[in-house]
């Protein structure tokens, strides 16, 4: 199968939607319950930064950076998500996320980017720290879901393409 990594549109939010919704179910993505409308979601992101994996005709994966800081000092500093649809897990569309979000990154001059994953989520960790990330410590009990709190795992990867002077 072939698979074309392109940057997000309006067009695409029904099936990233669909995706993020999956992931809400499974409980070890997001402490969030629900998607929000496109208006919201698209507000959280960093418009250059936002990818789709198609295999011909659907989207099986996204990704997409948002703000850490609405403070100008904080501006190449994002955060990661990144979610593959349920059958298309172990194909590789990770991989090919993570890699077209970094180079975009560091295109639009992110010189860090972070992910806060569920500990649980071990396919995640391993796929960030394939990238590059590194952990930098568990923030315990920071957020509650249907009533059970969660701890997130603080991932960061420096980029060495854009410089910190």
């Amino acid at each position: 199968m072939e698979y074309v990594v392109r940057n997000m549109t309006k067009d695409d939010w029904e099936q990233v939607k669909s995706i993020y919704e999956a992931g809400i179910a499974t409980g070890n993505a997001t402490l969030e319950t629900q998607a929000p409308t496109y208006e919201k979601w698209i507000a959280s992101a960093h418009a250059e930064c936002c990818y789709v994996v198609e295999d011909g005709s659907h989207i099986v994966g996204w990704c997409k950076i948002g703000p850490v800081s609405t403070r100008h000092v904080y501006a190449g500093v994002g955060e990661v998500s990144i979610y593959v649809h349920p059958d298309a897990k172990g194909k590789g569309i990770g991989n090919l996320l993570l890699h077209a979000l970094i180079e975009g990154s560091e295109q639009q001059g992110f010189w860090t980017l972070q992910a806060g994953i569920f500990p649980e989520n071990s396919s995640s960790i391993h796929l960030h720290k394939k990238h590059g990330f590194r952990e930098l410590g568990t923030r315990e009990r920071i957020g509650k879901r249907n009533g059970v709190w969660h701890d997130v795992l603080l991932l960061e990867r420096r980029s060495s393409v854009v410089g910190i002077d």
